[in-house]
């Protein structure tokens, strides 16, 4: 008997390259998303939760105080001038961070080549200060969010140097999967409205394609702006032949790119800086009210100072700012510096300012997380259905057990819900480390990391089915309880938050019970489907008829 020619437009089989362009594209979508789809998954998930970086850095430092951001910039710039002459004489650079909104809520202070021999408490050194009195503010050691964000594109244990590579070929796989998916599915805009719950694999399909296409634009963006925002790590040959490859070579190409013009070297011949209050007056009077985002003083007190205001980028979707460059002694302007100094770098930062979302209102930064939510589920959905697929085939085929398709099942458990519930247990370290003890960042991620490979041992000892029920059961309960590990170990519980207005705290709390209720929902799904009679026997009604105290309908 002849085998089925499959009609044109019909892939007999979507993982390999059985004839025809449509069939290659479907293999490489598959063996693109799958090849490094669980590393997209923590890329994916963690840059969307780091994207609330600030309200989540707030919510594991109880200790400081609401945002700073209604401070005026020539009151702050002055009470940090001073904290910086007491904490860093006769230094190289003294930088100053004014508080201008969500992504900058206070103060911070940078030195660098201070004087130890001066009275320095440091040669280079960063503090975040009180606004109002200049006092360092006291909080607990943490990674905050921003170890968050940063994990999505250096990972964690790493070198620079390796997780750019690693997280380029991950990002340029994306590329592609995004790009093959579209071609593979002619009917892209059709299979978005359609959607067969209970229907096994077809069901899968079609969540993995309703979450594709509805952020779509936001995916191909997001990806490809990862891909420019790493473009200087994938040119240093282009940065050799030009610059060299010592040390003081590339110190050189950073300052051409990035370097504002007229600075200058030392004159070492001691004079007065300029009041910060005309240079800042007059900025603002070019660039708006509260605008000024940071003042950068080069060689302070010396006769060749210069200092460098920084716009603030907050309403510019461009990540570079706008600068004036003002003689450090007379205040002269030296140098009006735009935000794109030349075309290719406007685009660059075009790119990058996109891609990091700081310049979102309100509105558009829920969008861009409920984007990132998609995402994740993209990759997820697209590791579940070719496991699904497979399982399916093993089921009714027969011979000896797939051992890839073991693995993967056992990587889908211990990723997609495993690493959720690291996060989780990276906030409980929060709250259950002790507040003074060494190294204390550190361990909160270490715990992180354990907690993600005992997930992912846990779920190659327990039945598959099983293994997704307990860890989903698990991250319910994990995150559920966040808010009372909160209460029961800090004073900025929901109640006190919420009495008090204290949005990012109580939306953290929030947020935290709303995550347990999903996880939570899909257990109990997942339960009554897999295990039916085992989740029929749990329920009230069932110990009420085994007790006699319901009459059955039968």
């Amino acid at each position: 008997m002849s085998k089925r020619i499959p009609r044109p437009g019909k892939a007999a089989d979507n993982d390999a390259p059985k004839g025809g362009f449509r069939q290659s594209m479907a293999w490489l979508h598959t063996w693109a998303g799958l090849t490094l789809g669980w590393l997209l998954f923590l890329m994916f998930l963690t840059g969307t939760a780091g994207y609330f970086d600030t309200e989540i850095d707030r919510w594991m430092q109880p200790e400081l105080p609401r945002a700073q951001t209604d401070l005026e910039a020539t009151d702050t710039a002055r009470v940090l001038l001073a904290r910086l002459e007491k904490e860093a004489p006769e230094a190289e650079r003294w930088f100053l961070r004014l508080p201008t909104g969500r992504n900058q809520p206070y103060p911070e202070v940078f030195w660098q080549g201070a004087s130890v021999d001066a009275g320095a408490s440091a040669a280079s050194d960063s503090l975040q200060l009180n606004g109002k009195t200049g006092e360092t503010f006291q909080a607990r050691d943490t990674g905050g969010g921003q170890l968050l964000y940063q994990m999505h594109w250096r990972l964690h244990y790493l070198s620079r140097t390796q997780s750019d590579v690693i997280v380029g070929f991950a990002t340029l796989f994306m590329l592609v999967a995004l790009i093959s998916g579209v071609i593979i599915h002619k009917k892209i805009f059709k299979d978005f409205f359609t959607f067969r719950p209970g229907k096994g694999q077809r069901s899968w399909l079609d969540a993995h394609n309703v979450l594709s296409v509805l952020a779509l634009p936001f995916h191909l963006m997001i990806t490809y702006s990862g891909l420019v925002f790493m473009a200087f790590s994938y040119m240093p040959l282009v940065v050799a032949a030009h610059y060299g490859i010592d040390g003081d070579a590339r110190s050189q190409f950073i300052a051409d790119v990035f370097e504002p013009p007229g600075l200058v070297e030392a004159a070492n011949e001691p004079a007065a800086l300029v009041p910060l209050t005309g240079l800042i007056a007059r900025a603002e009077r070019q660039w708006g009210d509260g605008r000024v985002r940071s003042i950068d003083i080069r060689h302070p007190g010396d006769r060749n100072a210069r200092i460098i205001l920084s716009e603030n980028t907050e309403q510019s979707v461009a990540s570079n700012a706008g600068r004036l460059v003002f003689n450090g002694v007379n205040g002269e302007l030296l140098h009006t510096v735009p935000s794109a100094s030349s075309t290719a770098r406007g685009a660059r930062d075009l790119f990058i300012g996109l891609h990091e979302g700081l310049f979102a209102g309100p509105v558009l930064r829920g969008l861009y997380f409920f984007s990132g939510l998609l995402g994740t589920g993209m990759i997820a959905t697209g590791l579940l259905l070719w496991a699904v697929k497979r399982r399916q085939r093993a089921e009714t085929a027969a011979g000896s057990e797939n051992r890839g398709l073991r693995l993967v099942e056992k990587l889908n458990v211990g990723t997609i819900v495993g690493l959720p519930i690291g996060i989780a247990a990276y906030f409980w370290a929060n709250r259950l480390l002790p507040v003074g003890i060494d190294g204390r960042a550190d361990w909160e991620v270490h715990i992180l990391f354990i907690t993600w490979a005992t997930m992912l041992l846990y779920g190659t000892f327990r039945p598959t089915n099983r293994a997704w029920i307990e860890a989903l059961s698990l991250a319910a309960t994990a995150f559920a309880l966040l808010p009372l590990v909160n209460a029961l170990t800090t004073d900025r519980h929901l109640g006190v938050s919420l009495s008090q207005g204290d949005l990012v705290m109580a939306g953290f709390d929030l947020a935290m019970l709303v995550i347990g209720a999903l996880w939570a929902v899909i257990a109990w799904r997942l339960m009554r489907k897999w295990f039916p009679e085992s989740s029929d026997q749990r329920t009230p009604r069932h110990w009420f008829k085994s007790q006699g105290l319901v009459r059955s309908t039968k």
